[in-house]
């Protein structure tokens, strides 16, 4: 007869949840975005809420394991509470506030950055047993980029296998791919299966418009052509227009302009350059159009928000 000990015991009787908060806590000691060692897998800490703040979401599964979040995709607001998972379809530029978490009860979550190619090639093999994706009219749930669900049992179990080799770093290169692909076919077969799959079947709309969003990614810095991305799409320029607003809950334009900011604040933080030269390095003429866009988007002029940003990172972190 096997026995025991006694941290085994208090192991097995914990629910699930309390064992996902138990492994992402373990690794994430400070509040911070932290980097595993698993390569695609980043996890969250924050112990008290946040303002609201700008990020581009990757193709990827986030999963709240503890506290809540509001996301605001243009005029879409999604509210998640752990334990629940969120997918991002495509490249999105959001806005994300936590909204409750307290040291004993931190905001924790996972990020688990999925390739649309290896989706792809899971509904493929499934082939029928996938849930069906329902006809291509315009939905704004089922078409919309960022979509959430509640976390099944089955959902967190899959998670957990994946974090918990983080305890055991020599199987990572092997069982980690086969721990995020039953992730990924957990949400394919589970409440988000549907809308995964129109953005991965290539005739439908939604596969479309990420084909759309995927060019204005690579070439954000030129000048926005409906008409090219029209024909990228293959669509009319003004079923472009309405579908992507569907996806992305804004403008093409808009879409673009959130992108070039976003990539000029990163050059100015990681590459130290000055806001005129970050200004026309993604596109813009007039470094005061820059300027004014800047402010209103991030709440402060270019140098005043990167200096803030410089002195937040350089603060110790509580412990």
């Amino acid at each position: 007869m096997t026995h025991l000990t006694p941290q085994q015991v208090h192991h097995l009787s914990q629910s699930l949840p309390q064992q996902l908060i138990q492994i992402v806590r373990r690794w994430t000691p400070l509040q911070t975005l932290q980097d595993t060692a698993i390569a695609e897998v980043q996890l969250v800490r924050t112990d008290a809420p946040t303002s609201f703040h700008c990020a581009v979401y990757e193709p990827c599964l986030c999963f709240v394991i503890q506290g809540s979040k509001t996301v605001l995709l243009g005029d879409k607001e999604i509210v998640y509470t752990g334990p629940s998972y969120m997918a991002s379809a495509v490249h999105l530029p959001v806005v994300g506030r936590v909204d409750h978490a307290t040291p004993e009860h931190p905001y924790l979550a996972v990020k688990v950055a999925v390739n649309p190619q290896e989706v792809a090639g899971l509904i493929l093999e499934l082939g029928d047993k996938a849930p069906p994706t329902g006809n291509d009219a315009i939905c704004s749930e089922m078409d919309c980029g960022l979509t959430s669900a509640p976390m099944d049992e089955r959902m967190q179990g899959a998670l957990y296998r994946l974090l918990n080799l983080l305890d055991s770093p020599d199987d990572i290169q092997v069982l980690s791919p086969l721990a995020r692909r039953e992730l990924i076919y957990r949400a394919l077969m589970g409440a988000m299966g549907p809308h995964m799959r129109r953005f991965a079947a290539s005739d439908s709309q939604a596969n479309r418009i990420a084909r759309v969003v995927y060019a204005l990614k690579e070439h954000y810095a030129k000048p926005l052509k409906i008409r090219e991305l029209a024909a990228v799409a293959n669509m009319s320029e003004s079923t472009l227009y309405h579908s992507f607003r569907q996806v992305t809950r804004m403008s093409p334009l808009q879409f673009q302009k959130k992108l070039r900011l976003h990539e000029a604040r990163r050059l100015m933080l990681a590459e130290g350059l000055e806001a005129s030269t970050a200004s026309y390095r993604v596109g813009y003429e007039s470094p005061s159009h820059f300027s004014r866009e800047y402010s209103r988007m991030f709440g402060a002029p270019p140098r005043a928000d990167v200096s803030q940003l410089r002195a937040a990172r350089s603060a110790p972190l509580p412990a």
